[in-house]
């Protein structure tokens, strides 16, 4: 007679549709994962808001000059009362930034798989690029001058010599990361050097040459900023010069916000074609 209730209970359980006792744990716990991804998600902005909110704070409770450090709100009402000329100054820059980018990309990738694949140009090729590399860009700068003018055609050039080295490097280690036993593999099972290439050699390449685009992407900033300050009578680069010289320290920082929101768009948007391009990686996260 004892045994009847617990025999019952078992019955009740055995009964008891699956699943119907797991639904509210289940529902629970990706309840919590989601609040995390987006509490995550959220930090980075976050992090944003508390380097203004911290910056606002410093220049009320150190009564720091607006000369020497204004105020963010002063900064961003700066952006929008000026934003006629800092549109022309933006669109001035973007251009040689774009330009000088892409040049970078249609010559660095194929040269670096030139070098990495032939030993001939490994020697021919190799060293010259090396020492253009060691010589200061600055130094370079006054050069291009004399021999382009003060013109787009300038400022594009001093940008391909401060991006192009960045990502040949890249590309010449990211066709080289492939291992050897891969391409035994490949050529046992008859395929040509253009099947192996494109199925094998390039997609392992991608992930590498797309941080060498990032690092090259961040650096032009830097190449067109400079080609601008050296001779130009428009752009970003030329802005922040006269501003410099008029001691417009709020001009100065939106002008330093423009090209942190360049930044990192560009960044994005290297990150979204690396994700188009390689489905792979996607799979495998």
């Amino acid at each position: 007679m004892a045994d009847r209730p617990s025999q019952t209970a078992t019955a009740a359980v055995a009964l008891t549709p699956p699943g119907v006792g797991q639904r509210k744990p289940r529902q629970a716990s990706a309840t919590r994962r989601r609040i995390g991804s987006i509490a995550w998600s959220s930090l980075p902005p976050l992090v944003f808001v508390a380097i203004l909110l911290g910056w606002a704070g410093a220049v009320e409770l150190f009564k720091i000059p607006a000369y020497l450090l204004p105020g963010p709100l002063a900064v961003f009402e700066r952006l929008f009362t000026d934003a006629n000329s800092l549109w022309i100054h933006t669109q001035s820059t973007l251009v040689v930034l774009v330009i000088g980018l892409l040049l970078s990309i249609v010559i660095g990738i194929p040269l670096g798989l030139v070098i990495a694949l032939s030993r001939t140009a490994k020697q021919l090729v190799y060293p010259p690029v090396i020492v253009l590399q060691l010589v200061p860009k600055i130094a370079v700068a006054p050069l291009l001058l004399v021999w382009l003018g003060f013109s787009l055609n300038t400022k594009v050039a001093l940008v391909v010599l401060i991006t192009f080295f960045p990502l040949l490097m890249a590309s010449i280690s990211g066709f080289r990361i492939l291992d050897d036993r891969l391409l035994y593999l490949t050529r046992s099972m008859g395929a040509s050097r253009w099947q192996t290439f494109w199925t094998l050699r390039f997609p392992a390449a991608l992930p590498v040459i797309f941080s060498g685009i990032k690092t090259s992407a961040t650096i032009a900033i830097t190449g067109a900023l400079v080609a601008e300050f050296l001779g130009s009578n428009s752009g970003l680069g030329y802005a922040l010069l006269r501003a410099s010289g008029a001691m417009d320290t709020e001009y100065m920082f939106a002008i330093l916000v423009i090209l942190t929101v360049i930044g990192v768009i560009l960044n994005y948007l290297v990150e979204a074609v690396e994700w188009l391009l390689t489905p792979w990686q996607r799979r495998a996260a």
